[in-house]
């Protein structure tokens, strides 16, 4: 069975492309446009998934979803140790914390600071205008973005150690973490004084497989 990835254009499921380029399983793309107003994705991949979001990948009569679960479900169809360090190994257990830490820790922030950035420019009366804007900028000064440049100095620092979030060795987690730290780097203050991320997203974009992901994948505006 051909592996099929139902794709939805500058979203997670661009991770799952790269990964399946670096494995070198191959598979199938289905693209999917967002709404042109809500940005939302299709109401087409509800048929593959009662949630109707992506990604979610097809591999005959299995249907997977959730992006964490995607690549444990492809690491395990690439059999052995492809992009995942010995089990029982410190570099192991690193790289199972880091690919639960990407949407698990990382993503939520990000995701919150988004949301506040569309009700900052969202049509409203002008009367309420100013009590939205105060209130989302409230909520990201005093929360969301002291949660974001906390996590981002923890990153920064953990990969002072090692040039990859697993260890010496590049891995699947490293592919889970370029999602928020590319929306780190678009949205969320990931600039100079965070070097060692800033090098980290320099060296996966310079992947062939990255690249080729790219070209499979179509608009993907986080690699910018």
């Amino acid at each position: 069975m051909t592996i099929t990835v139902h794709h939805l254009e500058n979203s997670r499921s661009q991770r799952v492309l790269w990964l399946l380029e670096e494995l070198g399983l191959p598979y199938e793309v289905k693209r999917y446009a967002r709404d042109k107003k809500t940005s939302l994705a299709p109401p087409e991949l509800a048929a593959v998934h009662p949630l109707g979001k992506s990604p979610v990948v097809s591999d005959g009569a299995t249907v997977v979803a959730e992006t964490g679960a995607i690549v444990e479900y492809l690491l395990d169809r690439a059999g052995g140790d492809a992009l995942r360090p010995p089990a029982g190994t410190p570099e192991r257990l690193r790289f199972t914390y880091w690919l639960h830490f990407a949407e698990g820790s990382a993503m939520p922030p990000l995701v919150m600071a988004l949301v506040f950035q569309k009700v900052r420019t969202a049509p409203m009366p002008f009367f309420a205008r100013p009590i939205a804007k105060a209130i989302a900028a409230n909520v990201m000064k005093g929360f969301v973005q002291p949660t974001i440049d906390r996590q981002l100095a923890f990153m920064e620092a953990e990969l002072s150690s090692r040039p990859w979030f697993a260890g010496k060795k590049f891995s699947a987690a490293d592919i889970m973490m370029s999602f928020p730290l590319e929306a780190a780097a678009s949205r969320g203050g990931l600039d100079a004084r965070y070097p060692k991320l800033d090098g980290f997203l320099t060296r996966i974009h310079a992947r062939p497989a990255y690249q080729r992901a790219l070209e499979r994948g179509g608009p993907y505006a986080l690699a910018a």
